[in-house]
Parts: C-alpha cells; sequence; structure tokens
C-alpha cells in the first residue's frame, strides 16, 4: 500500500477534515470513491480505521497509529519536492491568473519572486475576473487560479484558501456598527450587476430588507480599484458620506492611514472564501503541488 500513496493521502485528508464529503470536494473526487479508497485501506489492514459519527467522523485507535504513519511518509514526499524539481530542471513560465481584488490588494509582486525561488523559475500574473480565470483554467493557459466567486467546475480541484469579509468603507468618518436606517442616509457607488461581490450584499440587504432601489446611487462600477479611486475623489462631506462595499483586503492601508473609514452592518457579517483552483489533471503536478503548498501555508 506505500506504493500507493493516494489512498494514504486520502485518508489523511478525510481524518484532516473530519468529513467524507469535505475530503471529497478538498481531493477533486467523488465522495463513494473516498469511501472506496477507505474501505480499501480497511481491507488490506483487516482493522477499522474510521467511524462514522452524526458530527463527522473518529478515528479509531489502529487510525490515529495509521494516521501518525501515513504524517510522517507525507512529510518525507513533501522534503523530497525540491529535489524532484531540481531534476526535472524544466525552464518554464508558470502562469498564475488572479480574480481582481486578489490579484491587485492581495499578491504582490514580491509574493510572485517568492513563488518563482521556489519552484526555480519564473511566475506570470493573469487578472481577470474568476470565471474567465476558471475558463482559462480549463483550456490550460493558466497552471492555478485564486478566485473570489465559486465558480465551480467539475473537472477542477478547488481548496479553500483566506475568509475574506465584506465592509462598508466611506470617505469620512462613519459609526464602526451601522444601523439598517443609516444606510439610506449614505451616497452609494455599487458594483455592477453580475459581480459576485453584488451578489452577497444583495442577499444580505434582502435579509434585511433593505431595498437598494431607494439608496442614492451616484455609479456603478465595474471592479474594486474604480471604486476606490472613485471614493476616494469624491467631496467629503460629513452630512453625506460616500460609501461602498469592499474587501477588508481591498482597503487595509487606507484605513491604516485614516484615508478611509470602515464599518459593519449590525448583526450581519458579509463573508466569503478566497479559493485556489486547478485542473485535475494537475493534482499531482510537482510544480502545481509547490505552488499550491506555498500559497495555502500562508507566504501570500
Amino acid at each position: 500500500m506505500l506504493k500507493d500513496f493516494v489512498k494514504l493521502e486520502t485518508f489523511l485528508t478525510v481524518a484532516r477534515e473530519r468529513s467524507f464529503s469535505k475530503a471529497s470536494a478538498k481531493l477533486g473526487i467523488s465522495q463513494p470513491a473516498v469511501t472506496q479508497q477507505i474501505k480499501f485501506i480497511e481491507k488490506y489492514l483487516a482493522v477499522k480505521v474510521i467511524e462514522r459519527k452524526k458530527n463527522g467522523i473518529k478515528l479509531t485507535n489502529e487510525g490515529d497509529e495509521l494516521y501518525k504513519v501515513a504524517s510522517k511518509l507525507e512529510k518525507e514526499i513533501h522534503a523530497s519536492e525540491h529535489d524532484i524539481l531540481k531534476i526535472i530542471n524544466k525552464e518554464i513560465t508558470f502562469k498564475l491568473g488572479a480574480s481582481y481584488t486578489i490579484g491587485m490588494y492581495i499578491i504582490p509582486g514580491q509574493c510572485l519572486n517568492t513563488i518563482g525561488e521556489a519552484i526555480n523559475n519564473s511566475v506570470s500574473l493573469d487578472i481577470d475576473e474568476s470565471n474567465s480565470i476558471i475558463a482559462k483554467i480549463k483550456d490550460r493557459k493558466l497552471d492555478v487560479g485564486l478566485i473570489e466567486s465559486p465558480v465551480i467546475d467539475p473537472d477542477l480541484v478547488y481548496r479553500e484558501w483566506l475568509e475574506d469579509e465584506l465592509v462598508v468603507v466611506s470617505n469620512v468618518p462613519i459609526p464602526k456598527v451601522l444601523k439598517t436606517e443609516e444606510l439610506y442616509d449614505f451616497d452609494w457607488i455599487c458594483r455592477n450587476e453580475g459581480s459576485h461581490t453584488r451578489k452577497i450584499v444583495t442577499e444580505v440587504f434582502e435579509e434585511l430588507g433593505v431595498s437598494c432601489k431607494s439608496f442614492n446611487v451616484l455609479s456603478e462600477v465595474s471592479n474594486t480599484t474604480t471604486v476606490l479611486q472613485t471614493i476616494k475623489k469624491s467631496d467629503k462631506t460629513p452630512d453625506r458620506p460616500v460609501v461602498s462595499i469592499l474587501s477588508k483586503f481591498a482597503i487595509m492601508d487606507e484605513v491604516a492611514d485614516g484615508e478611509l473609514f470602515e464599518a459593519r452592518i449590525r448583526g450581519f457579517t458579509m463573508s466569503r472564501k478566497f479559493l485556489i483552483a486547478y485542473s485535475k489533471e494537475n493534482k499531482h503536478n510537482a510544480y502545481v503541488d509547490k505552488v499550491v503548498n506555498y500559497i495555502l501555508a500562508g507566504h501570500c
């Protein structure tokens, strides 16, 4: 069985995720395939390694021992990745894609350089909308995509990466926590129809019973950078703040410098997960593995 680490990788993923379904999504294989691989391990060892519970799964004593052994083997494999890449020694340009907020505000140039050093090759960055990033991965124009909109495709593997929060941002000081009725006191810069940010905001506003049609909307724009520039250049009128809703990552520097101000809506958190996506064909590609693990380790 040690010759086939894929099954042990499945076991480790189920153990860490505490769920067959979550392991299935993370590995990019069907849940029956996950179950089948665990059954193979149990048949091979002639012991039960995982018990299903109402709130997830639990490792048996034998499962705990297997987890220790498999974890050691996994560390050895990961430690060998650098040497494997040296053996491959191909000159490539690793093609990384990122949606606008991620590409402009989370993945700085220095991060691209360090990724390049990790795989001993150059890295290019393509910034586009999430659905376009997915299309380019499928067309083999990109190796890995970092997306903010969950454009799910059965041919791709998705890994959860960063937890993002959408906040109200203003060009003048406003209360840190906003009541629903205060939302009508602002001039709004909104995202255009079809954007993932607008979709999340609309869902929250519907729960609040807020009608966007009653807002004073100054303009609708296509991306985060345009929203930021519009707010910054708007008149700073304390009685009528100009506001929008943006990722907390996009405004961190401006908030720290006192140039912009953030607030949250009372009783609601507008959160989303940024995802790493790549083709199932590349899930054992040494370069893809190295880059994905590098990003997940928090280096970007």
